[in-house]
């Protein structure tokens, strides 16, 4: 086997059994338990709204059918693989602008190792599958630019235009991928049919929930929230906090690395002037869309930007040429001991045992400070219970209580639910 491909398949089976071990014991909080009853309700998903996320519902759903699993092991299976694969794709990335093997290695691991991203490896979410598409996405980009391969001009396209049916927040990426464009338009028959290629995936989002019945805005706007307005309405002391936090968001995702993401950045704009700038609007709009955005959860919305950070830290690495660089790289797998020491420091605060406290119901600071996931509190355990939280969470245990009677018509009893 030769290098080439022996290094993402090593990095793709470390990191599978690296995601599989931390998985989650029971469905945790949030969005998971909602997706997880899609699933094993079986029912294909027939429109793309922006909390659908079609491609992911279905694509689980098939796992399920294929393989005869349950909807939990079908979601962790989906999860898990893509997560795998788009450390691989980052190793893959990060080869193609430093053709240097151990930059991309130190890369791959610095992007898997980082908290968003593992985090939500861990649990029953969309983010990972994006990631796939949007790294390939990414990949396309460079490997246009740098080994002049015009079929990337299309693909990148296709992937990107896919990306789209799995979470909409990826509308954010167009303007870089019209700019990318642009800088090949002298191309005319890839840019062009790059260009039609995506019109039509992203028009195809429209037609299909028009023939649903829905509005035309449909595949952007959800009833079950206003959280877009609302970004829209908050006080110029919430829009900095908003900004301080999203800053914190990066230094905790790359800690120490974050340095080299900087270099990077400063070093694409000296030699890769066009690449700079498509990356550079890509990550405007993604970086702002998800510092604003009026969730609770907006660390998820940064994971497309932390991909584009990453390739940058492996940029960064590369220019600096000084060889203590590759002795010290070994570095990157002790930030799982990062998270580890930041979670014992803050536990040991009176303001982190107050937070445990009151989050407890959930896990407390492991649920926010680890990205692993093994023995979790279960969201199921918790309604059956009817335990009770310091916080609104009707909108969790609604779905999980939907999630148990559909169970309980499948003959489990409530102590087996309890366990799942």
């Amino acid at each position: 086997m030769s290098r080439k491909i022996y290094y993402p398949f090593i990095l793709f089976l470390l990191f599978f059994l690296i995601y599989y071990a931390g998985s989650f014991t029971k469905i945790p909080f949030a969005d998971c338990v909602g997706f997880v009853f899609l699933v094993e309700k079986g029912e294909f998903m027939q429109v793309a709204t922006a909390t659908s996320h079609f491609l992911y519902i279905n694509t689980a759903i098939l796992i399920k059918n294929i393989f005869g699993i349950s909807a939990i092991e079908a979601s962790r299976f989906l999860v898990i693989i893509t997560a795998a694969a788009t450390v691989s794709i980052i190793y893959a990335t990060v080869k193609t602008i430093t053709r240097t093997e151990w930059i991309s290695i130190t890369s791959a691991f610095v992007f898997g190792f980082s908290f968003s991203f593992w985090r939500n490896a861990e649990i029953v979410e969309v983010y990972t599958y994006n990631s796939l598409w949007i790294s390939l996405f990414f990949y396309c980009i460079i490997k246009s630019f740098t080994d002049h391969k015009k079929q990337y001009i299309i693909l990148g396209s296709i992937f990107l235009g896919i990306s789209l049916w799995i979470h909409i927040q990826n509308i954010m990426l167009v303007p870089a991928f019209l700019l990318f464009i642009f800088y090949f338009r002298s191309e005319k028959k890839y840019a062009y049919s790059s260009l039609l290629i995506f019109t039509i995936l992203f028009l195809s989002l429209f037609i299909l929930n028009i023939s649903q019945g829905l509005s035309l805005n449909s595949p952007y706007s959800s009833d079950q929230g206003t959280w877009v307005q609302n970004s829209f309405k908050k006080t110029a002391i919430q829009y900095a906090l908003d900004l301080v936090k999203s800053v914190v968001y990066l230094l905790y995702n790359f800690n120490l690395f974050t340095v080299f993401g900087i270099i990077g950045i400063i070093a694409l704009y000296k030699s890769y002037r066009k690449m700079f700038f498509v990356f550079f609007t890509a990550s405007l709009f993604v970086y702002g869309f998800a510092t604003f955005y009026a969730v609770s959860d907006n660390y998820v919305f940064f994971i497309p930007f932390n991909i584009i950070f990453a390739l940058s830290i492996g940029y960064g690495i590369s220019v600096i040429k000084k060889p203590y660089l590759k002795k010290i790289s070994w570095v990157c797998l002790l930030i799982p001991a990062l998270y580890f020491s930041a979670f014992k420091i803050a536990y040991n605060t009176k303001k982190g045992k107050e937070f445990h406290d009151f989050k407890s119901y959930k896990g407390g600071l492991n649920y926010y400070m680890l990205p692993w996931m093994n023995n979790n509190s279960g969201i199921l355990e918790f309604t059956i219970e009817k335990k009770k939280a310091p916080e609104p969470v009707n909108w969790m245990t609604y779905s999980a209580l939907e999630y148990i009677e559909l169970l309980k018509s499948k003959g489990y009893t409530e102590e087996q639910i309890k366990k799942l």
